[in-house]
């Protein structure tokens, strides 16, 4: 699993572009740092107050007062700037975000994502999921294919909690990625080994074939 989280996380990172303010969330998003192609430059940022994440800290070199919102050791770039997390927020939500990468529990076929709460397990806190949805300009899910259980995670309709009307602009699994558009869900691309009848047998939800040649 370690592997194909690092494969959607490079794939997700090919989508950046030079001069992007970039949110990673938790879990998936957060390994995309490492993939950022050197030939662009992004300014990272996180929800409690950091602008100009760096890539993830070796074991000697873990900070234990320099994390993200996910309370992951990070690193910082030179030239990074320490805010509150409201300042943080009124980034957001004013329109400075130009790319959110989120994880999903799911996603619909009209682009929707559910990734703040399951029906009767614990909330920790609704974070910042539904302003990035809202205010981002861009929005990219990474995640896998399949749920634990082997359940599509790319459905008709979520069943789970809606986190913002709001449609994403792509799709990222380890099995392939998707473009979300006004009216349809595209399978634009394969992920390497991947089989277009392996995606359709472990997806849901209704989705055109465009595969690049």
């Amino acid at each position: 699993m370690p592997d194909v989280k690092h494969a959607i996380a490079a794939r997700a990172a090919q989508e950046l572009c030079d001069g992007d303010v970039v949110n990673l969330g938790v879990g998936i998003p957060t390994l995309v740092a490492n993939y950022v192609p050197n030939t662009v430059t992004v300014h990272l940022h996180t929800e409690n107050g950091l602008l100009g994440v760096g890539p993830s800290p070796s074991q000697e070199d873990v900070d234990p007062d320099l994390i993200n919102a996910g309370k992951v050791p990070v690193t910082e770039v030179v030239g990074s700037s320490f805010f509150s997390s409201a300042d943080s927020f009124a980034m957001i939500r004013g329109g400075h975000i130009d790319v959110a990468i989120l994880g999903a529990l799911q996603v619909d076929e009209q682009g929707r994502v559910a990734n703040w709460t399951v029906p009767g397990k614990p909330i920790l806190g609704v974070g910042g999921a539904m302003d990035l949805l809202v205010g981002a300009r861009k929005v990219i899910v990474t995640m896998t294919h399949t749920a634990q259980d082997g359940t599509p995670k790319l459905v008709k309709r979520c069943t789970l909690p809606v986190t913002a009307e709001r449609r994403v602009n792509f799709i990222v699994t380890d099995l392939a990625v998707f473009e979300v558009r006004r009216t349809d869900l595209a399978l634009i691309e394969l992920q390497p080994g991947a089989e277009l009848k392996t995606v359709q047998r472990l997806t849901d939800a209704h989705f055109l074939v465009e595969l690049q040649a």
